[in-house]
């Protein structure tokens, strides 16, 4: 692709973002994204661009670094990692003059950055995010926010002290077709929202092969309880934001189940989860995942009495008739005087099957989320001001993923948390 094609493609995608978004109730249903979307529409050029460290440059991070190239306002100027294979790898996505660090805080006390983004395991969110703030540095970390609802929760409260911007990379809230589903849905097109199902499968051991240089631990932090919560923070995490921000609230009590129901391979997070997050006015967010069936894969289903909405596959379908038996007609016929022809032994029940209906189109195409969210986190940076609305949703979705898993543990339902920190 050229830079031509790049620019087109990069313009098409803001148009997208902008129209999507373009309203009141938008204004305030997404206002991160109608700030990122205006600031990135005034075509930013890459002179004094915000100059970024990355802390963890392994799989995940190096596609950050790459999604931060495309962008005209931030750069790469220092890479940090434990793991030295790591940082060789991302040596590709970065110029000659970009410093590597083995050491986070050494990379921090070297300066010339202005924000780290951290890439990171889970457990050492809270830690790296603390140390980059005390050094007066802006933070984009991954999601999920932290290992315990108490890091997530100091973390805000942290930047809050440092006065520096804290941001949690939830792309979907910068998707043009996800804020044109919202759109729809705030509009009255599905009538009222009282369901939203959603699914995270894969058929894969998630275990990766540890090279003869590293440990189990090292490698496959997100199967090991003291790193990760396993589907809760690495998958469900994105699907309960979708939740909150399509009920426009955060979930009441969960209930749920989890097992090593397939891989018993030492693993300590469990490989199936199946919760139930109940919303004021009886609404229900359902939400599954396991790692040995694909049938399903990454999926939303906002359900309301007029529709559903399916942003992942970009598509919005209407409540159609339900079909009338055979027997129920011909009574209706009757009492109507008509007459018509009787099928003898034609099928007088239908069984109440998925409807097939095509549906109508969300909007789809090229798009690049990631690289928005970055444009306006460089931004937020610069104006000293976090994108608003932003860090409340990935707030209460660390939260909702990390009670989910206190009542898998315990077996029992668990109340929302009263004691959250005030954003």
């Amino acid at each position: 692709m050229t830079d031509k094609d790049f620019d087109l493609t990069r313009r098409s995608f803001i148009d997208r973002v902008m129209m999507a978004t373009a309203g009141a109730g938008m204004a305030a249903a997404a206002p991160w994204a109608v700030s990122a979307a205006s600031a990135a529409g005034a075509d930013p050029v890459k002179t004094n661009p915000v100059r970024i460290g990355v802390i963890g440059t392994g799989d995940r991070g190096r596609t950050l670094i790459q999604n931060i190239a495309k962008t005209r306002n931030c750069t790469v100027v220092s890479i940090c990692d434990t793991y030295a294979p790591n940082l060789a790898k991302a040596r590709q996505w970065i110029g000659p003059t970009t410093r590597s660090f083995n050491d986070h805080r050494a990379m921090l006390d070297a300066g010339g950055i202005d924000a780290v983004v951290i890439a990171t395991p889970l457990d050492m969110h809270a830690r790296h995010s603390f140390d980059a703030f005390d050094a007066g540095l802006h933070v984009w970390c991954e999601k999920a926010m932290a290992r315990t609802i108490a890091d997530c929760g100091a973390m805000v409260t942290r930047s809050k002290a440092a006065n520096r911007v804290l941001q949690i990379g939830h792309q979907r809230m910068f998707h043009p077709t996800y804020l044109n589903a919202l759109k729809r849905a705030k509009a009255g097109e599905i009538g009222l929202l009282t369901q939203i199902r959603a699914s995270w499968h894969r058929n894969n051991a998630w275990r990766r092969k540890v090279p003869a240089d590293a440990t189990d631990r090292q490698i496959n932090w997100r199967l090991y309880r003291d790193s990760s919560a396993g589907l809760m923070t690495e998958l469900a995490t994105h699907q309960l934001q979708v939740g909150n921000w399509f009920f426009d609230a955060p979930p009441t009590r969960v209930i749920g189940s989890g097992s090593i129901c397939f891989w018993k391979d030492g693993r300590e997070v469990y490989d199936h989860v199946a919760l139930i997050y109940e919303y004021t006015g009886g609404r229900k967010f359902i939400y599954t995942s396991l790692l040995n069936n694909a049938r399903y894969g990454c999926e939303e289903q906002i359900q309301g009495s007029k529709g559903t909405i399916e942003p992942e596959l970009g598509r919005i379908y209407q409540e159609v008739p339900a079909k009338v038996l055979a027997l129920q007609r011909m009574q209706k016929d009757v009492a109507r005087g008509h007459k018509r022809t009787v099928p003898i032994g034609g099928a007088t029940w239908f069984p109440e099957l998925p409807v097939t209906t095509p549906g109508e189109s969300l909007g789809w195409g090229e798009y690049d989320e990631t690289m928005l969210q970055f444009e306006g986190f460089a931004e937020a940076v610069r104006a000293g001001k976090p994108l608003p609305g932003l860090l409340r949703q990935a707030y209460q979705a660390s939260v909702a993923s990390l009670l989910g898993e206190q009542a898998m543990d315990r077996g029992e339902a668990m109340t929302w948390p009263t004691n959250l920190v005030a954003i």
